[in-house]
């Protein structure tokens, strides 16, 4: 019996209609991930669009060192590592509580409205969700300042009190994802084997024993992975929302890396600054990942890889 592996010329006519699906992802990825890799090196250059990438002096760390003394340093970082870390810390559950809930819902019309309802934020552009939070706290017209009239009391300028800021882009934050996140957890706590409940309702569990001891731990590799993958996307603050909500009065508790990163490239023209604190911004993250990773894998025994 002739047991050698098929050639790669075998995989790829039995594989074809998948490999053209995964083509498009393929060349998204290369075109915009892995060819612009070499730009890395601007960051140890001083950089001039004129000399080009190779021609321009090169200057070593110099922009690290920039960026680490500089008294905006540890701001950009308390401010990036907290709004990565409210919308996790207080909105991590809410999906999985959520996907309890829906599940339990036996209405299938009001299960259909409020799934609907849920993950409707979540298709809705960036800049349309910064507008209807702006709207909302409007300070002359707003609906929020207008309940807060209506009971005698003074009007906020939510948008210009630095205070305010961390509550509001957490809030929309949780918002805008955690009907959409619910949908893995949904799927999740479906694939569990019905006869588990049946056996536990014939042991005279009530609904939260069910959740702690059945469904909570049947769902925890699922918890875990995207725990994991969250984490590595901490300090990775969405830029698009936190440039259309903050205004320079709001900078000392809004202004994260990615924004900061914008202002010097862009608006500044100064990319090796620029390219430095991108660079060292991706270096914190796999830093958070890995280590994420290794506790996980030696506290539960999963882990990504």
């Amino acid at each position: 019996m002739d047991k050698r592996r098929p050639g790669l010329l075998s995989l790829i006519k039995r594989d074809k209609y998948l490999l053209l699906m995964f083509a498009p992802i393929f060349v998204f990825y290369f075109v915009f991930m892995y060819l612009p890799m070499p730009g890395i090196l601007i960051a140890f250059k001083d950089f001039t669009p004129g000399k080009g990438l190779w021609g321009s002096e090169w200057v070593g760390l110099k922009w690290f060192i920039q960026f680490v003394d500089s008294i905006y340093f540890w701001r950009l970082l308390r401010n990036t590592f907290l709004l990565a870390f409210y919308p996790l810390v207080f909105g991590f559950s809410i999906p999985i509580l959520f996907a309890v809930c829906i599940v339990e819902i036996k209405n299938k019309a009001f299960k259909r409205f409020a799934q609907t309802v849920t993950y409707l934020p979540h298709f809705i552009s960036t800049v349309v969700i910064a507008g209807i939070v702006i709207n909302f706290l409007s300070p002359t017209d707003g609906i929020v300042n207008h309940f807060i009239a209506k009971l005698g009391m003074e009007k906020i300028n939510f948008m210009m009190e630095p205070g305010w800021f961390r509550t509001i882009f957490t809030s929309s934050e949780i918002w805008q994802s955690f009907g959409f996140s619910s949908i893995i957890y949904i799927s999740a706590i479906l694939s569990i084997d019905p006869e588990m409940y049946d056996s536990g309702k014939i042991d005279g569990v009530n609904k939260f024993q069910e959740l702690w001891h059945l469904t909570l731990p049947s769902i925890k590799p699922t918890i875990v992975i995207l725990l994991l993958l969250s984490l590595g996307g901490l300090m990775s603050v969405g830029f698009e929302k936190v440039y259309l909500l903050y205004n320079a009065s709001t900078y000392e508790n809004a202004d994260v890396l990615s924004t900061y990163v914008y202002r010097m490239g862009i608006e500044g023209q100064n990319f090796g600054l620029a390219t430095a604190i991108g660079l060292f911004n991706s270096l914190i993250t796999f830093i958070l990942v890995f280590a994420a990773n290794t506790l996980t894998r030696r506290a539960t025994d999963m882990s990504l890889w």
